[in-house]
């Protein structure tokens, strides 16, 4: 796709032309070359000299041009991703490198719009006018350069802003195993947050899920300052990749403008899948639970990118589908090292009829220290005290071996089970403004945890 069409596409333009022209101007076995392998996810071109990143275009993939990038050479031969269906595609099929690497559309006239990893509306709206292509490929702000994480994040859900108080700037993840919630929390925080813009990245989700997100999580009241960028299930690996990229880099132009920006994404584990995908494919060594390396760099790559600018910031919150309930899952704990925090949710609470089903006690928020104030973090530690207390006489008080009275401390916890449940249970709909979730919670701990 040229810079002219990421702007302004223009319907009635023939793809192919575009392609001839730089065909039959290319000096041969400098951008030019042709199909010699494709197998699975994965083209291989000869006398194709291309750097990594690039992005090339291949004739013979109807009914237009296949786009594929550049992710590395073998034995003389380029390997290239494609972002698009292979259909169609066929040996000695002409390649020409476009000379960029990926962009997407940055500006105005997003909000409020869905768009596909390559720019293009899918909401039927029309054309993107104003709008500039940007790299989606970019550094991280400096580190000196990042101003501290110092205000709170007040999200409406009030189990998050009472234990595990966000930052603005913050990078969080919600983990979660299948079923357990993370999406209905994600809709939440999107509909409840303080927030300039809200930018969701729906990485490899089911087709249905997307309108279902963009009507019941996002909500015709709060489109207007939101932007969706799908690449749902069905979509080849490296889509699903530049799909993650495409929403960080919309995120970091409304930073750099000064804005406030909530960044969601669901989820990471499906962007590690697919870079999973593409690096096995170019013969990548498998190494934890088969990941090759490359997934565990390009981590950080995407994390860095968010957080505060010298002037806007980025809040992102990320899901990750957890193996089960265990430690084992390799994606999962590099996560919970390069990130800020973790919200854990568990099938049993969710049993339970806990919504959302936060494990306040496996969970933890390593900005709250900074933005929660001295009365917010005491009462928090007290009633945290008396769940750890809860957790360790649970079995006894189930099988009647429980003795009233000799532990004030246990007795306490016993209390405020039934009161803590319900001040942990919160329908979807239901958003907590920030003054009442603090005054509940101070009025918890001072009923059931003196000082």
């Amino acid at each position: 796709m040229t810079d002219s069409a990421l702007a302004t596409p223009a319907a009635d333009a023939d793809p192919l032309c575009g392609l001839a022209a730089r065909l039959a101007a290319a000096p041969a076995g400098l951008v030019h070359g042709r199909v010699t392998k494709a197998v699975g996810t994965m083209i291989e071109a000869s006398g194709l000299i291309a750097g990594i990143g690039e992005i090339c275009e291949i004739a013979g993939a109807a009914p237009q041009p296949l786009a594929a990038e550049v992710i590395g050479f073998v034995r003389g031969s380029t390997l290239l991703a494609p972002m698009g269906p292979v259909d169609g595609l066929v040996a000695q099929a002409d390649v020409v490198s476009t000379g960029r690497g990926a962009r997407f559309p940055v500006g105005a006239a997003l909000l409020g719009r869905v768009l596909d990893p390559d720019g293009r509306p899918l909401d039927g709206l029309g054309p993107l006018p104003g709008c500039r292509p940007a790299p989606i490929q970019r550094d991280p702000p400096p580190p000196l350069a990042r101003r501290p994480i110092a205000k709170a994040l007040p999200t409406g859900v009030r189990s998050l802003d009472a234990f595990l108080t966000l930052g603005q700037g913050q990078r969080i993840g919600i983990f979660a195993p299948p079923g357990a919630g993370k999406s209905t929390l994600l809709g939440m925080i999107a509909r409840h947050s303080e927030a300039d813009v809200v930018v969701v990245g729906l990485v490899g989700e089911r087709g249905r899920e997307v309108e279902e997100f963009l009507h019941h999580a996002i909500g015709t009241a709060h489109r207007a300052r939101s932007v969706l960028v799908v690449a749902t299930s069905d979509r080849p690996p490296m889509e699903r990749i530049r799909c993650a990229w495409a929403a960080t880099t919309i995120a970091e132009h409304f930073r750099d403008q000064g804005r406030h920006v909530l960044l969601l994404m669901d989820s990471l584990t499906r962007f590690a899948r697919a870079q999973r995908e593409i690096g096995l494919a170019c013969g990548e060594p498998p190494t934890r639970r088969s990941y090759p390396p490359s997934v565990f760099a390009m981590l950080p790559r995407l994390l860095e990118r968010a957080g505060q600018g010298a002037s806007g910031s980025i809040t992102a919150v990320y899901t990750v589908l957890t193996e089960g309930e265990d430690d084992n899952d390799p994606i999962a704990e590099e996560l919970r090292s390069l990130l800020d925090g973790h919200v854990m949710l568990t099938r049993k609470l969710a049993g339970a009829g806990q919504h959302p089903a936060v494990d306040v006690l496996g969970s933890i928020s390593r900005a709250m220290p900074r933005v929660a104030d001295d009365r917010h973090q005491r009462a928090a530690t007290r009633l945290r005290a008396l769940m750890a207390q809860w957790q360790e006489i649970e079995m006894l008080v189930q099988i009647g071996e429980y003795k009233p009275g000799v532990d004030p401390q246990a007795d306490a916890a016993v209390r405020l089970r039934r009161p803590l449940q319900a001040f942990l249970r919160q329908p979807a709909d239901e958003a907590v403004p920030w003054p009442a979730a603090m005054q509940q919670l101070q009025a918890l701990a001072a009923a059931f945890a003196p000082e």
